[in-house]
């Protein structure tokens, strides 16, 4: 499958690369007037046991599934982001084994510049455990790895391709400080930050806040985040009021069946975005392929109103949810109705 259709004709950053089509060094796409959405993390590698129901505290249970497929949040969203038809790049670090080369060349497939996908041989790459039950629901415990050496030192040597880009996406999968300094290199460039707080931190540091154009997170990661509890579209607004006292321009937190809810501070009174009901065959990752879609449309729609936006971002969500596994589960453009372009 290809990740770009024919109209919409991707232009390399940051020069040429393996993958399934090899392509010519070209001018910036800024040239063209788009410029592509970056993600700023590390993927993981995501081994996923299919169970009848998640197993209780000390509870063993059989499964009737087993595999291992891509994953890691920053990965997701850039694949997402490049099947729809972005051209993306990746800042991130990968162990030097067999995991994180397999790593690269899933990028690559996906048409994902890996010229800023270091490797190193402190540490093994990222990986995370999912159980899936048959409602599609999960529980994910992920271990950072390679992630966490990720430093400033490597965003500098990346620092043409973060200001030239016209969104960067940053998630808390590598240090805190890593990403507070990626975030503060965008917004210095004049580039549009979205800002995925997860794995969420009670304790934040506030420049996050203040440093991101577009502030995402789940309703779990909003509880942590605001000590709220938010188990409705009223809650979520609630605390979405909290999140962009703290100095965010937009605040966005998805409910998953329940679509999201926006706010900005333009328009602080919180708005319900609902989606369409499907039935959930897997639903790990699907936060990631709306946040993927979500940077598509900031960097190469920008004159869409933001809620058209986010309904565009929730169908595709939603497609997702209807297929096993995470990246796998992504769509492509070529597969997805002509009104969403």
């Amino acid at each position: 499958m290809r990740a770009h259709s024919p109209d919409v004709p991707p232009r390399p950053l940051c020069g040429p690369r393996a993958g399934r089509r090899a392509r010519p060094r070209a001018a910036p796409s800024r040239a063209l007037g788009k410029a592509s959405p970056r993600c700023l993390t590390v993927p993981s590698s995501v081994p996923a046991p299919l169970t009848s129901r998640l197993p209780k505290t000390g509870e063993t249970i059989h499964g009737h599934k087993f595999f291992i497929g891509f994953g890691g949040k920053g990965a997701n969203q850039c694949v997402q982001a490049a099947r729809l038809g972005a051209t993306t790049s990746m800042v991130c670090k990968v162990g030097k084994d067999s995991f994180g080369n397999d790593y690269i060349e899933n990028l690559k497939q996906n048409d994902i510049s890996t010229e800023f996908t270091y490797q190193t041989k402190d540490a093994a790459t990222g990986t995370a455990s999912i159980i899936v039950n048959n409602e599609g629901q999960n529980i994910i415990v992920i271990v950072a790895g390679a992630n966490l050496l990720l430093n400033t030192e490597d965003l500098r040597a990346a620092a043409n391709v973060i200001s030239r880009a016209k969104v960067m996406v940053c998630q808390l999968e590598i240090t805190p400080a890593t990403s507070l300094e990626a975030l503060t290199m965008a917004h210095r460039s004049g580039v549009k930050t979205l800002f995925n707080p997860a794995p969420a931190i009670a304790d934040l540091d506030p420049r996050f806040y203040t440093l991101s154009d577009v502030f995402c997170c789940n309703e779990s990661e909003a509880e942590i985040l605001t000590g709220l509890t938010v188990n409705s579209a009223a809650d979520a607004g609630e605390a979405a009021l909290v999140l962009l006292r703290r100095g965010c321009q937009v605040v966005i937190i998805t409910l998953g069946a329940e679509g999201c809810v926006v706010l900005s501070q333009t328009e602080p009174e919180p708005k319900h975005i609902p989606t369409e009901k499907v039935k959930a065959v897997d639903t790990t990752g699907a936060g990631d392929s709306f946040v993927g879609a979500l940077a598509f449309y900031l960097a190469y729609y920008p004159n869409l109103s933001l809620e058209d936006m986010l309904k565009r971002s929730n169908f595709i969500a939603a497609v997702s949810v209807q297929a096993a596994g995470t990246q796998s589960s992504y769509p492509y453009k070529k597969d997805l109705p002509l009104t969403l372009f």
